[in-house]
């Protein structure tokens, strides 16, 4: 499967979550997108958003100051 990528470095917390959640609105149930970013309270702000929004976190990195996270949209 192949999953939409997004670069949110450079952005600030609420940006990253709220593009995220943008990005994850028109999609089916079951598909992923590819996040990045840099904002050092990434971790904490997905992990809370997809716990509050009913989606799953299938994969977490960090590199560099980099996170880079795979979103699995699991409701509407």
């Amino acid at each position: 499967m192949q999953h939409q990528k997004f670069d949110f470095r450079g952005l600030k917390c609420p940006l990253p979550v709220l593009k995220a959640r943008r990005a994850l609105k028109p999609m089916e149930i079951g598909q992923s997108i590819i996040v990045t970013a840099d904002d050092p309270a990434a971790p904490i702000d997905f992990t809370h958003f997809c716990q509050t929004e009913g989606h799953s976190i299938e994969q977490h990195s960090q590199q560099n100051g980099i996170f880079t996270f795979v979103i699995c949209k699991l409701s509407s």
